[in-house]
This record gives C-alpha cells, sequence and structure tokens, in this order.
C-alpha cells in the first residue's frame, strides 16, 4: 500500500501522461490520413524554380516540332555561339536562355508551319577549358558549372614545385579580339585577397614555369 498522496500523484501524472498519447495519435493520424495537406506542405517547403539561365558555347540543345518530326534536331552550340538548323541554316544560339530560343525558332519557322509549336529542351551542359603549363595533366578541362581558374589549375594537377602560381596567364577570345589577364593565384590560394576568376568557355590557362638556377 501507498501513502494516499504518493498514489494520488502517481494516478495524476498517469492520466496526463494517457491524455497526452491520445492527442498525439489522434493529430499523427489526421495529418497521415489528409493527403491535402501533406501535399500543402510539400508545396511549400520545395525550393523554388531555377532561373531560366543563358545558353552557352558546349551546351546542346533538343529541338522538336511537334506535327513535324522531320524537322526535330539536336544540336550542340560551336564555339562561334551558333547552331545548325533544318531549312533556315545557321542560327546564332548562345547568349539566349532556353525559352528565348524557343520564343524566336517559332517567328523563324513560321512560314513552314502549320502547327506554329517548337519546343527546346537542355539536353546538357559543357563548360570547356584548356590548361596548360606546369601541370600534371595539360589539355582541354571538361566542367558542367562555372569554374575558377584556381579550381581548374587545382583540377589539372599543378605542380607546386615547378608551378609560378603568381604569373598565371588566362588567354581570352571574345568578339574577334584577345584578351590576357594575368593571375596571381597564389594570393587567392594563401587566402590574401583578391576575387576569384571565373572562367568563360573555351579560356585557356597557361601556368607560367618557375625559373630556377642550376
Amino acid at each position: 500500500m501507498c501513502p494516499v498522496k504518493d498514489c494520488s500523484v502517481g494516478r495524476n501524472w498517469f492520466l496526463v501522461s494517457l491524455v497526452g498519447l491520445v492527442m498525439l495519435l489522434t493529430l499523427t493520424g489526421c495529418q497521415t490520413n489528409d493527403p491535402s495537406k501533406f501535399s500543402d506542405l510539400t508545396r511549400m517547403t520545395a525550393p523554388p524554380a531555377s532561373p531560366d539561365l543563358l545558353l552557352r558555347e558546349g551546351d546542346t540543345v533538343r529541338i522538336s516540332f511537334p506535327g513535324s518530326a522531320n524537322l526535330d534536331t539536336v544540336q550542340q552550340i560551336r564555339r562561334d555561339g551558333k547552331i545548325s538548323l533544318p531549312l533556315v541554316g545557321e542560327f546564332k544560339a548562345a547568349g539566349l536562355s532556353v525559352s528565348g530560343l524557343q520564343k524566336e525558332l517559332v517567328k523563324l519557322y513560321a512560314p513552314q508551319l502549320v502547327t506554329k509549336e517548337v519546343n527546346v529542351s537542355l539536353e546538357s551542359s559543357a563548360f570547356f577549358v584548356f590548361v596548360t603549363g606546369a601541370v600534371a595533366r595539360p589539355g582541354r578541362m571538361t566542367y558542367d558549372r562555372p569554374i575558377t581558374a584556381l579550381e581548374a589549375v587545382i583540377d589539372a594537377g599543378v605542380d607546386y614545385a615547378k608551378a609560378n602560381l603568381k604569373q598565371v596567364t588566362v588567354i581570352r577570345r571574345e568578339n574577334g579580339r584577345e584578351e590576357r589577364h594575368q593571375l596571381n593565384l597564389k594570393q587567392e590560394l594563401q587566402g590574401q585577397g583578391g576575387d576569384a576568376f571565373y572562367l568563360k568557355p573555351s579560356d585557356i590557362i597557361f601556368v607560367k614555369e618557375r625559373f630556377t638556377w642550376f
């Protein structure tokens, strides 16, 4: 037999716990059995849609024509930013968004189409740069995202014993002109300031070899 006061406290605690458990099970059952509430929650927590990114050299697009399947094509955007299309020839796609290219093709093909509809989708996105000089794996590097000069040099297997990271040159050709950018990647590697230098497709990165006395 327990003292009256202790038994009363024990019963009260048991009743409170039991009521809490019943309420929890009831609420859980309500949430699980109502799919609309679950879907609403899913929509609220879903990440926002990514912006319509601009197409660039190396991207591959799939172009389809509902009702005119003979015109369907898959094209990779060349270094000059153009693709080759049936009936109309070359067209500059680089710099347009997927939806923008779609709208331009609807206008371009309007005289040949019965159904004024063109569907464009991004099949793959390739980002090519070239690394040469004092690295273990010189040549073309392929990425599916924008890359910095420092990241590309590290990926190419930079030889820290031979490479002069204070004098790295990025050669860029745009609009028929050649640009040369001199970078101090050693400073960036050591976290001593300087903004990361983001590469563009077809950039050439030359890692100069360190001068040594024999």
